[in-house]
């Protein structure tokens, strides 16, 4: 139940072994990090793994993910505000309810942003396999572009776009935005260039029996796309790293959720307008094929193919550096070994931290298939969230005196409702994901009492 003290959390902001992280963000850089990690393959790849369960009411299932990643944006807006650091939710419950509290969600973010990597890059493949199709007329053979269990051997564009998205990051913060800032632009354009073409192909009779497998279809679609809105938080994960952490990350989250949300609603709608639902049956790339179908052209759907690599591969960049700087924090703090926290002196980023973390999501997404990964990140993803919404009312009571540049309105109504929301969207998980849930948390809580308890930095010998 030891508590890290917020005033040392951010004395201690940059710092890792033999070098310290460099504050080079400004409010641009960030919010385009946030988009980059959000905008992606929720709307690209796994939207057609979410239409089969909701039908076209597939768009509610956006607004419900969405309505609650905006509960949790609020409380994360005014942590990040309030605590400005790399830890991101994981330090936030470090200062508010204790160490162990803090590892289990430390531990859930692991899970989010490893497994949300590999998730994200096994949806790059298949675009990357429609771009060349529409292009030279080749496609990577089955054996080399699907994981065991999905008809191939092992995923190796999934492990090259994360090998790609490292070699960016071991260049420096800086440089990795600048990349970001551009294939975010690219993909907002791709999306809207979508939505311009397939409102031509709209049928109205594609709307007609709007809910056909209920509330029930709605909130497990909704379950699975919230796997889309895991992003936002990425910006938080900035925050050692942002020249004025405590006004610009609060901006940054709350703009890329709208931008984001507003973008995903009128694509599922054009998408499910434009085909008929039965006829997404887990298609993954989904929106190049309706662009090929309502032009009968394959130009198109080509050029599309071609954003939703450029697309993919920012999310897979931005959620990589979440990755890595959440591990950063956590090694600073004792938690997990020391190799985490080192500081390459000439670029200022974690270098050892950056190869690791990129071999083993490379590896995972070589390995393991789509639908099962964005499951595993989803619950991960909501289970932190929820300990985020206890958080900021824990820290309103315990030091409300510190300074804050955001505040949740109506504190403590909608934290509450962010809580109770991330709770009903992880009960309409399968039985599967929730039992791959609870052996990853049986894991973590093996390691932190075998290991992180002793050598923590709270620890009498290490005080």
């Amino acid at each position: 139940m030891r508590r890290k003290p917020v005033e040392r959390l951010v004395a201690e902001g940059g710092q890792g072994e033999g070098g310290s992280l460099r504050r080079s963000l400004g409010l641009w850089q960030l919010t385009m990090i946030s988009i980059g990690a959000t905008l992606g393959t929720g709307i690209f790849v796994v939207l057609g793994e979410a239409v089969p369960k909701a039908g076209p009411a597939v768009t509610l299932s956006f607004v419900v993910a969405g309505l609650t990643a905006l509960f949790s944006a609020l409380s994360y807006a005014e942590l990040a505000g309030t605590i400005p650091v790399s830890g991101s939710s994981y330090s936030y419950a470090y200062a508010t309810m204790g160490e162990l509290i803090a590892w289990v969600c430390g531990w859930c973010l692991v899970l989010e942003y490893g497994v949300s990597v590999a998730a994200v890059a096994v949806g790059w493949g298949e675009y990357l396999n429609e771009l060349l199709d529409g292009t030279i007329g080749v496609t990577v053979p089955a054996a080399l572009s699907a994981p065991p269990g999905d008809g191939g051997v092992f995923n190796l564009p999934a492990l090259i776009v994360v090998l790609l998205a490292m070699a960016f990051l071991l260049g420096g913060a800086r440089e990795s935005a600048r990349a970001n800032t551009v294939m975010v632009v690219v993909k907002i354009g791709a999306l809207v260039l979508f939505c311009a073409i397939g409102a031509q192909g709209l049928r109205s009779g594609n709307y007609e029996n709007f809910m056909p497998l209920g509330m029930a279809g709605v909130s497990a679609a909704g379950a699975t796309l919230f796997f889309s809105y895991i992003g936002f938080d990425a910006a938080s994960t900035a925050g050692e790293e942002a020249r004025n952490a405590q006004r610009d990350l609060p901006r940054a989250i709350m703009l890329s959720l709208v931008v984001v949300t507003v973008l995903y609603v009128l694509v599922a709608a054009v998408a499910v307008g434009a085909r008929p639902w039965e006829d997404f049956t887990d298609s993954e790339a989904a929106l190049a094929q309706i662009m090929r179908e309502v032009t009968g052209q394959t130009f198109w759907g080509t050029l599309l193919a071609f954003c939703a690599v450029v697309a993919i591969a920012s999310v897979v960049l931005t959620v990589l550096y979440g990755q890595t700087r959440i591990l950063f924090a956590m090694s600073r703090d004792g938690l997990v070994p020391k190799v985490f926290a080192r500081v390459h002196p000439r670029t200022g980023t974690p270098r050892a931290n950056t190869v690791i973390v990129s071999l083993f999501c490379g590896v995972l997404a070589a390995a393991i298939p789509l639908g099962r990964l964005a499951d595993a990140t989803s619950i991960g993803t909501l289970f932190a969230f929820a300990l985020v919404n206890v958080a900021v009312v824990v820290l309103r009571r315990t030091r409300p005196e510190m300074p804050r540049t955001f505040r949740v309105p109506l504190s403590p109504v909608l934290p509450a409702l962010g809580f109770a929301f991330c709770l009903w969207m992880m009960g309409s998980l399968s039985a599967v994901t929730w039992v791959v849930f609870g052996v990853w948390m049986a894991v973590g809580l093996v390691f932190y009492f075998v290991y992180g308890y002793r050598r923590s930095r709270l620890a009498p010998s290490e005080k």
